[in-house]
């Protein structure tokens, strides 16, 4: 009909991760969440880069499938993080015993951590796949520290039983990559795929506003 506007892109993030919510959010994007059920156990031989790549694409095509169902027109983000440490894929841990044991094992040494992230264009089915990588290097820890770490209960909703913005920023010594791909979701990268999407959803913040008054003054 003539004089209809075109409906706004929709952003949609298909996670229930508040790290991964926090980040948009502070970022200044402006978007929904639709976390779908997607089953995670990892395929035998599965290597740890395409574990995550496939789970960011499940959740990714899971909650475009819902979005289209509603007409909705969306770019849909999803994500998964792994840590990987001396070969191993350590997730949350399940009790004070696994916590204990992953961060002795992460204690004075180097790890990776890999996030995989797909977005999916709708209605029109586009899609963009990354899986980012940021080497991460412990400082040694006392038995001490990590019980009392462990005591916080912050290791328990975390993949590696660390939050690097938290408490557990005390034993990070250093980073090589991206600082939020260790939060859970790497940001520049985000912007980047989305950018690609030719998405123009920005949320207007103070910087928008700065900006609009500089060109008007």
């Amino acid at each position: 009909m003539f004089g209809m506007r075109k409906p706004q892109t929709k952003l949609i993030l298909a996670s229930n991760s508040p790290r991964r919510a926090e980040i948009l959010r502070h970022a200044g994007f402006d978007f929904d969440v639709h976390a779908p059920h997607v089953n995670e156990a990892r395929r035998p031989r599965e290597s740890p880069r395409n574990y995550v790549r496939r789970l960011a694409m499940t959740k990714a095509h899971v909650a475009a499938e819902h979005a289209k169902r509603r007409g909705h027109a969306a770019i849909v983000i999803g994500a998964d993080t792994v840590v990987l440490a001396q070969g191993r894929i350590l997730g949350k841990p399940a009790d004070v015993k696994e916590a204990r044991r992953m961060l002795r094992l992460l204690s004075g040494k180097t790890h990776q951590v890999l996030t995989g992230v797909s977005m999916v264009s709708v209605p029109d089915g586009r899609e963009h796949h990354h899986v980012e990588t940021t080497g991460v290097r412990f400082l040694k820890i006392s038995k001490a520290d990590v019980d009392d770490y462990i005591a916080t209960g912050e290791p328990f909703d975390k993949a590696g039983a660390y939050g690097i913005q938290g408490i557990g920023g005390r034993f990070v010594a250093s980073i090589d990559g991206c600082y939020f791909n260790v939060m859970g979701l790497p940001l520049s990268r985000v912007w980047s795929m989305l950018e690609s999407f030719g998405w123009t959803g920005w949320k207007r913040g103070p910087i928008s506003f700065l900006r609009t008054a500089i060109q008007h003054s």
